[in-house]
């Protein structure tokens, strides 16, 4: 039996892009393997987002070159939006790769390994979504549903239109009855994926047209399926029709994603983002009225070029009024072919260090602060396994996307109650109700 080792870099779809492979490649006869040295078959699912992942994929690419070199029979694969990026440029900066394929290409891989010349090979064309592809799930519980591929935004910043293409959604009967499919396999939590999920539906043919509130809706009747997710929504699409599906349906969890970027309107219209921070507001206010136990989320961009330090102290401002619960950060750097790398005023290094140094200590004040209101309630924990500082305790998740490590019995894939006794910025501590386990 062959065996193959997969590095995942980036998003939560690079993690759904590589369990397909993973299920491709099982179906193809090959055996996941722990260490790069015991593979036939060594791949990458790269991100092209931010250059630490960049930089994080070449120092890998390096050690598949020795174990290369060693055994020239082995297959080096680079997939992913990273691939997509510099398309054919992969093999002339690196020679050892035998085929590179871009996020629209997975189902290719198949072929390749199938034919008859083993080098050399790129697969770069954006085509139908292949949403017929075995999945491998990383647990089996959990599931991805990818609802749309591509991206029709044009942030200035974003090099995904380019890797992933324009937006395609799927058809709504496929999701379905691929969600009842995951279901019958075991699954009790989709999460539905999109590069802007709440636009979806807008580009199907007027007789299958849905909005995204329809397809959580429809999800949400499906046998077995407990708890639903998405991610990402994009703010000038997040509307009452959505939130509304919060407040009403059992399975959609008390938890969106709702990216920032920036708390400054000046800012936010140089990404392109096509809202003010006067809207975004305007949309927390709408989730608080209407879900006043919502976990929110968000993403942040530190040091975009342009941004002075009244931008950034508005940034500061936003974070401290809504109280995220949580928050991914990122120093801005520039991406070739974006319209941000060649902007004037870039943020020097320092600058944007000590801005995000700021910013994370906003960030963690707050959302220890919110977590409070978790301390001495009961929660509803999705248990994924032991946790990860602690073997002796479990981890799980609660239906506001916050980590929970607890003392228990449950094992992975139940649904418990566990009583909250300690919040901090990143996780919640308690003691499982043993007697009160939800029945799935």
């Amino acid at each position: 039996m062959k065996k193959f080792h997969l590095t995942t870099f980036g998003c939560q779809m690079n993690a759904h892009d590589s369990e397909r492979m993973k299920g491709m490649l099982t179906s193809l006869g090959y055996a996941e393997v722990e260490a790069r040295d015991d593979a036939d078959l060594i791949l990458f699912n790269t991100c092209s987002i931010r250059e630490n992942a960049d930089n994080r994929f070449i120092s890998h690419l390096g050690e598949a070159k020795r174990l290369k070199t060693e055994d020239p029979g082995r297959i080096v694969g680079v997939g992913g939006c990273w691939a997509q990026s510099v398309k054919e440029e992969v093999f002339r900066r690196f020679p050892f790769v035998d085929v590179a394929f871009g996020p629209g290409q997975i189902h290719r891989l198949a072929e390749f390994l199938n034919s008859d010349s083993l080098t050399a090979q790129g697969y770069f064309e954006f085509e139908e979504f292949s949403g017929d592809l075995p999945s491998h799930r990383e647990r089996q519980f959990q599931g991805w549903l990818q609802i749309s591929q591509g991206c029709n935004c044009a942030c200035s910043y974003c090099i995904v239109p380019t890797t992933r293409g324009r937006e395609e959604s799927r058809d709504p009967d496929l999701l379905i009855a691929e969600a009842e499919r995951q279901s019958a396999e075991g699954v009790i939590e989709l999460t539905l994926l999109g590069q802007n999920v709440n636009s979806y539906g807008r580009d199907l043919p007027k007789e299958t047209r849905i909005r995204f509130s329809d397809l959580l809706r429809r999800v949400d009747q499906v046998d077995g399926i407990e708890r639903i997710r998405y991610t990402s929504p994009h703010p000038k699409d997040m509307r009452e029709d959505v939130i509304e599906a919060h407040a009403e349906l059992s399975g959609l969890c008390e938890h969106i994603h709702l990216p920032l970027q920036s708390g400054s309107s000046v800012i936010l219209k140089k990404m392109r983002r096509t809202y003010t921070r006067e809207r975004y507001m305007d949309r927390v206010a709408m989730i608080r009225e209407r879900l006043p136990d919502c976990g929110i989320t968000t993403d942040i961009i530190v040091g975009f070029p342009g941004e002075s330090d009244e931008d950034f102290a508005q940034t500061l401002e936003v974070v401290e009024e809504v109280g995220y619960d949580g928050a991914f950060t990122f120093i801005y750097s520039p991406r070739r072919g974006t319209l941000a790398a060649e902007m004037d005023g870039q943020v020097s290094h320092p600058v944007k260090k000590e801005r995000m140094a700021a910013l994370l200590e906003v960030v963690q004040r707050r959302a220890k602060a919110e977590a409070q209101r978790f301390v001495g309630r009961p929660l509803e924990v999705l248990v994924e396994g032991p946790s990860r500082n602690d073997p002796t305790r479990i981890r799980g998740r609660s239906r506001q996307n916050k980590a929970v490590n607890f003392e228990g019995t449950a094992l992975p894939g139940q649904l418990v109650e566990v009583d909250i006794t300690e919040a901090t910025s990143q996780s919640l501590t308690g003691t499982e109700r043993l007697l009160s386990r939800i029945a799935v």
